[in-house]
């Protein structure tokens, strides 16, 4: 999958994003250090044993690298960034059941918005999924030459 590019000077606003998810009883924020184990269960059970690896090394940042979204005190989404290289964002995913309540995309503009805050003009996306999607939330533009790039040799899983 290829690596896109944001500019993060040109971000829509997150927090009417927030406050729209915040009014259907969804909260965006900061993983807590003694939550990690709540997140790596999340991910286990809905995404890749890689993306449980990369949970973890966010977490393990002074300031934490994650922020999730819950509902009725579960998680129902989460973003990592300044995980995998610095300046990328990734891995993101929302679970099944919370699909197209605009999860993603609060979650996404929220940890770009983060990489501005730490003095980066631009953010990475890296090994992009729904490219489409991504180009729609935040003007993502591919990067050419950027398959398989930082992720080149993977382990398998197990």
């Amino acid at each position: 999958m290829i690596d896109m590019i944001v500019r993060l000077y040109d971000l829509p606003e997150g927090a009417p994003l927030r406050a729209a998810l915040a009014e259907k009883g969804v909260l965006l924020r900061l993983c807590n250090p003694y939550e990690r184990h709540c997140l790596v269960d999340f991910v286990q059970r809905n995404f890749s044993p890689k993306w449980v690896s990369e949970c973890k090394v966010a977490m393990g940042h002074q300031p934490i690298g994650c922020f999730i979204a819950t509902r009725n005190r579960e998680i129902i989404g989460f973003v990592c960034y300044d995980t995998t290289a610095r300046g990328f964002i990734g891995p993101m995913g929302v679970g099944e059941k919370a699909r197209g309540l605009g999860v993603g995309k609060a979650l996404m503009v929220t940890a770009l918005e983060q990489l501005r805050n730490m003095g980066f003009a631009y953010g990475i996306l890296g090994g992009a999924g729904p490219v489409e999607l991504y180009k729609k939330w935040v003007g993502a533009v591919e990067i050419p030459g950027s398959t398989p790039g930082i992720y080149a040799d993977l382990l398998p899983d197990k």
